[in-house]
């Protein structure tokens, strides 16, 4: 926390010297979502180190924003909020929504970790909106940068979804070519699917069920129906005509 307080009388200041340290309010999201164990926390947080999370879970632990309890019998340390968190919770969706509507949508889905997009979308897919039956999606993505361009994600209905980044020996069901910044822009609300076709960052091709049914079985932010929200700006095309190049949006 600010070793120097900001030395105003003013409620907000001391608010400020709670909740302002980076990753702080982050932290509090992802407990907020559900997640109680250290190395999901850092997973669903994204690009935090370990020793940061651990001294931030300290920090929050002493200023009287989280739990820690331990469970010496399993071995293992869970991270609860406290109702002084919780009180949080109004304001942490107004800065939410707040930012759907402020932040350009390049702005906001810049900076996306394709494996920490990766992972949260595996953990929000719904099997009951999917087919009864495994269902295996694969995602390409053209952005030429990350390591790991290719993603499947499977779906059977007698265990938890699984993404992984590498070939699963089965079927793959639907095939999917996108980028990670109009992939993001689907999850957070940002664009639509048919924008995205439409706009030539999203390409399908398989079973008939999945790609009529995407919107259901689609995750989708909390946040993505807000009032207001920036969308993804339609991608621009380029025509040759009289050998004079056209664009159009």
């Amino acid at each position: 926390m600010p070793s120097k307080p900001y030395g105003t009388i003013c409620a907000l200041s001391k608010a400020c010297e709670i909740i302002e340290p980076r990753w702080t309010l982050l932290i509090l999201n992802q407990m907020w979502c559900g997640y109680t164990r250290f190395s999901d926390i850092r997973r669903a947080v994204g690009n935090i180190s370990p020793g940061v999370l651990s001294k931030r879970l300290s920090e929050m632990e002493k200023v009287g924003l989280i739990e820690r309890i331990e469970d010496r019998a399993k071995g293992s340390v869970d991270y609860i909020r406290t109702q002084m968190a919780i009180d949080l919770e109004p304001a942490m969706d107004s800065l939410s929504m707040w930012a759907q509507r402020h932040i350009d949508a390049e702005v906001a889905l810049s900076d996306t970790n394709l494996s920490n997009m990766m992972w949260k979308f595996g953990k929000s897919i719904k099997p009951a909106h999917l087919p009864a039956r495994r269902v295996v999606i694969r995602l390409h993505f053209a952005d030429k940068a990350e390591p790991y361009p290719t993603w499947w994600l499977v779906v059977d209905p007698a265990t938890p979804p699984e993404v992984c980044s590498v070939i699963p020996d089965v079927d793959v069901d639907l095939f999917v070519e996108t980028t990670k910044l109009s992939w993001s822009a689907l999850l957070l609300g940002r664009s639509t699917v048919a924008r995205e076709i439409d706009s030539g960052r999203l390409f399908m091709t398989g079973d008939a069920v999945l790609m009529r049914t995407i919107n259901d079985w689609l995750p989708r932010s909390d946040y993505a129906q807000t009032d207001g929200i920036r969308m993804l700006p339609a991608a621009e095309r380029v025509a040759k005509t009289d050998g004079q190049q056209k664009v159009s949006c």
